[in-house]
């Protein structure tokens, strides 16, 4: 049965990128929201709206139950869940197949397999995948991790199984600090999903994360939507993504191309998701993880792409075969996101959150902004500090480039702090425009001090410009002023 209602379970620009696809398919859409999110965007695009309760996320967008219950009170025939919450969470997706609801993304089955790293690198090793070196199964505490690292030789990461999007993860060095380090990351996992596993793995120093979207139909075909880089970070959370890669040729691309075909079948993947891989300084791709959804940067694959990645969501949630295969695809051109965020780069990019009295929104050709900022909107606490993804494309890298620094200029948001500074700084460096390009780039390059030196250079020139405005502005009402008093003298000799 072909889809016609869709729920959205999730909030902000991403609900909003659904929508819009629904409603140029004439497909019915279902937003639900907390309190904090009653004036907020989505709720007033979708064709119905539902309220699921407080603003902390436990209370309302991760509500399993309350969700479920709008679903079914709704009509709703499918459901999408966008990116975080409960997009990559299987006793959800399990609970719609049960109700059958469809669930836009793979199956129950296929996500647990996705989202337990082990059992995934186990899966990637069997279907002749490279994976990082490491322990061969979950490390029963810190003394059997500490035995695994001394094997592999430092550094090493300490990674829960349950971790994502940078969190659980911890970087060590000797023996000491894993000691240390294992606590911490166990910690961080029972805390963010309320159970925790451990496993060991090799870091690879001055690495560049590549991932690889990929497409999988309910008959089988597989295809990959080529490369995104990923690897301008903080914490282990992307900042800036682009596409194609500066180091991936065609070659390469169809050599990994097919290995993320491979990973896909290796799960049974179906719907949309991407193959995370980091890349060694000595050329090496080592897969890393499966993200069983739609991708926060998907964007800049639209772009030079062509596809809207949402349809193809939905095609495939309907049961259509893949409209096209792999050598029907191609790459147009060269696009890049940056990931504006509430943050404050000089506080350890500490969130910003608080009302937005006024903003402007960048546009022009081969510029895209997702976002759910209008004037007079608030940047909640109680979410994600992500407020828009700023897109740019260009015939080259270059102009794309240069495109993103002009749009990021036209970007105005009035009440919170934003990571715009930071990016015009990256951008405008030597070693981001020569492509030099790695997970540690911000540490690597100094960019924070380079950026503090930009700013101050600014402010410079502002107060310059200021001056040199203030003489032009005295000069010009001395004029004024002279001008006056002889036209008056004129006057009344006139009149006399």
């Amino acid at each position: 049965m072909m889809i016609e209602k869709v729920l959205i379970a999730n909030r902000g620009e991403i609900a909003l990128r659904v929508i819009k696809t629904c409603k140029r398919l004439g497909i019915k859409t279902v937003a639900v929201y907390s309190d904090e999110d009653i004036n907020s965007l989505h709720v007033k695009q979708a064709t119905e709206a539902y309220h699921i309760g407080e603003a902390a996320p436990a209370k309302s967008y991760l509500n399993q139950e309350k969700i479920l219950d709008v679903m079914l009170s709704s009509g709703s025939d499918a459901v999408h869940p966008g990116y975080g919450f409960l997009s990559e969470n299987d006793d959800f997706a399990r609970l719609c197949e049960k109700n059958k609801i469809n669930f836009i993304g793979p199956s129950a089955d296929s996500m647990n397999l996705c989202g337990d790293k082990m059992e995934c690198k186990s899966a990637m090793l069997k279907a002749h995948v490279p994976t990082v070196p490491g322990s061969p199964g979950l490390v029963k505490d810190a003394d059997d991790a500490e035995k695994i690292a001394n094997e592999i030789g430092y550094p090493v990461m300490l990674k829960s199984v349950y971790g994502g999007g940078g969190r659980g993860i911890r970087i060590v060095t000797n023996d000491k600090e894993l000691q240390e380090g294992f606590d911490t990351v166990t910690s961080e996992s029972i805390a963010a999903v309320g159970k925790s596993a451990i496993i060991v793995e090799k870091f690879l120093e001055k690495t560049r994360h590549i991932e690889y979207q990929m497409c999988r139909d309910k008959h089988g075909n597989a295809v990959h939507l080529f490369e995104r880089e990923c690897s301008i970070q903080r914490r282990n959370q992307k900042l800036i993504e682009q596409t194609p890669s500066p180091v991936v040729d065609d070659v390469k691309r169809e050599e990994i191309g097919e290995i993320v075909v491979r990973a896909a079948e290796a799960v049974d993947y179906t719907n949309l998701g991407t193959a995370e891989f980091l890349r060694a300084d000595n050329g090496e791709f080592y897969f890393i993880e499966i993200n069983a959804r739609l991708q926060v940067e998907h964007p800049i694959s639209e772009m030079v792409s062509g596809l809207d990645f949402v349809k193809l969501q939905l095609d495939i949630a309907n049961g259509e075969p893949l409209p096209f295969k792999q050598s029907d695809l191609k790459m147009n051109g060269y696009a890049i996101e940056c990931r504006i965020n509430a943050e404050d780069t000089f506080l350890d990019f500490a969130p910003s959150t608080g009302p937005v009295p006024d903003v402007t929104i960048p546009s022009g050709p081969n510029v895209r902004c997702d976002t759910y900022l209008y004037p007079g909107c608030t940047v909640s606490p109680f979410y994600d500090s992500l407020m828009a993804k700023l897109v740019t494309w260009g015939q080259t890298f270059e102009e794309s480039r240069t495109r993103m620094l002009s749009a990021l200029s036209d970007f105005y948001i009035q009440g919170v702090e934003t990571s715009i500074p930071l990016y015009k700084t990256i951008l405008e460096t030597d070693e981001y425009k020569n492509g030099d390009l790695s997970t540690d780039f911000l540490k690597r390059y100094d960019v924070i001090d380079r950026l503090t030196k930009d700013l101050k250079n600014e402010q410079e020139e502002k107060s310059d410009a200021a001056l040199a405005a203030a003489i032009i502005h005295s000069e010009y009402f001395k004029s004024r002023a002279q001008n006056s008093t002889a036209n008056n003298t004129n006057w009344k000799y006139k009149l006399d």
